[in-house]
């Protein structure tokens, strides 16, 4: 089954559904009827009962007290004094004399003034009901009683008509039933075709599904997945440019400045200048790589568990500030770091540190401010880094892209940098934000302490 169309699926749930009520209908039902008409049988016989005793005995002809109506659907009864009680009397009757013995059996047993009985006569049911009495000065019997009859043709003609109902309503389910599974297949088939398209990479054109259920979610999910495959191709198509464009000028860089040496040419003037070039462009060229390596190795890690190594992260930054501190003599460095340990991963956080402070030495105009410390927010502790420095704001627009991968900013050289520390951060558990304030722009980076009682420094 699960390999039929959904629509076919669909509408047999629903006609599976629709028989299986209708066949448990017609099998309960019968059952019930029978009961409810029993008991209708019975009070129909004890008010038939009350009937012809508020008439009064006296005015019951004694040859009526014997007579049966052959009509199924009256009462018949049989009003006996104990001391008539001639069972001779019954023999042309259609009740054998056999039944009216233990009738008068019954009666003789009977208790209460008024009971119910059910018996069998040949292959018929009878219901009947002994009243006792006494009238002038003797016992009386009243036995009124039904055939089974009667309720078994008012229960297969009730049965009929509710069957024909049912089977009317199933046709007109299944009816019904068809549209409403096309109805719920129609999106599922539309958006099957745009996730064929999507897989094809054909995904220009948009999914449009105007509900709000379930469906609806998928559709706006599928749009969303869409959106972000448009947008991850070109950043694909960026990054084939830049990756081009920056790893081609290095090299072609190397390969004149060689050519060049071999023809005992020195663009610099001699021959360790000239090397000394070389050697730059072979490092820019080597960083590069490495970049881009650690980046597809971060989104690696991403799917791996993340290491739980105690980290002195105070200790790690200082160490990164320390190198970088004297790369440009003109900064300013203002520097508040208090001590805290988190847990995860040492060589991240120190290329993480080292890419965000190259970041600022690229932009600062004469100062950088780096604090470390702790907050706790809502019961939760974090180390939050701030790094913040006096250079150009940035657009609002590219803010929001700005740690995409090979993105650049003004001065921006290859787009990896802070693609990675947007990366390690995350892998952290913790955010990363930029801010334009104080005629500067600050990195601000959170990051959740964990409880690490347990680790060992």
């Amino acid at each position: 089954m699960k390999n039929k169309p959904l629509a076919f699926q669909i509408w047999l749930v629903f006609a599976a559904v629709a028989l299986g009520i209708t066949l448990l209908l017609s099998i309960l039902l019968p059952f019930t009827l029978r009961n409810f008409f029993t008991k209708e049988i019975y009070q129909t016989i004890e008010s038939a009962q009350e009937s012809h005793l508020s008439r009064g005995l006296e005015n019951i002809p004694p040859l009526e007290r014997f007579r049966q109506n052959q009509d199924i659907r009256v009462v018949n009864h049989i009003l006996i004094a104990e001391s008539e009680f001639d069972l001779r009397v019954q023999s042309q009757n259609r009740i054998p004399v056999s039944f009216l013995r233990q009738v008068k059996q019954q009666a003789d047993q009977q208790e209460t003034g008024l009971q119910r009985y059910t018996s069998t006569i040949g292959d018929e049911k009878i219901f009947y009901v002994i009243r006792k009495g006494e009238y002038l000065g003797t016992n009386i019997y009243l036995i009124s009683y039904m055939w089974d009859t009667y309720r078994e043709e008012m229960v297969n003609g009730l049965f009929r008509h509710l069957l024909m109902i049912m089977g009317v309503a199933l046709v007109l389910t299944w009816i019904p039933a068809i549209g409403l599974a096309r109805l719920l297949s129609r999106p599922l088939v539309q958006m099957e075709k745009h996730v064929r398209n999507i897989a094809e990479r054909q995904w220009d054109q948009p999914i449009t599904v105007n509900r709000n259920d379930e469906i609806g979610r998928l559709a706006r999910s599928i749009e969303w997945m869409r959106k972000q495959l448009v947008k991850q191709n070109e950043t694909q198509q960026n990054m084939l440019h830049h990756i081009s464009h920056e790893l081609k000028t290095p090299v072609m860089v190397i390969r004149s400045y060689a050519q060049a040496i071999k023809d005992g040419i020195y663009p610099k003037g001699d021959l360790s200048a000239t090397l000394q070039v070389v050697e730059d462009e072979a490092l820019r060229l080597e960083k590069r790589i490495k970049d881009l390596i650690y980046l597809t190795r971060l989104d690696y890690l991403s799917t791996m568990e993340p290491r739980t190594e105690l980290i002195r992260l105070d200790e790690l930054l200082k160490n990164v500030v320390s190198r970088f501190q004297y790369t440009r003599t003109d900064i300013q460095w203002d520097i508040d770091i208090h001590p805290v340990r988190v847990t995860g991963d040492a060589e991240q956080w120190e290329i993480a540190f080292e890419n965000l402070i190259d970041n600022q030495l690229r932009y600062a105009a004469s100062t950088i401010r780096i604090t470390l410390d702790t907050i706790s927010n809502s019961g939760e502790k974090k180390a939050v880094i701030r790094m913040w420095n006096d250079g150009p704001s940035i657009d609002d627009e590219l803010k929001d892209r700005l740690f995409d991968k090979f993105q650049k900013g003004e001065k921006g050289q290859f787009g990896l940098g802070l693609a990675i520390v947007n990366k390690v951060v995350s892998l952290h558990a913790g955010k990363i934000h930029v801010f334009n304030r104080n005629q500067g722009v600050e990195f601000v980076i959170e990051v959740p302490v964990h409880d690490c009682d347990h680790l060992q420094d």
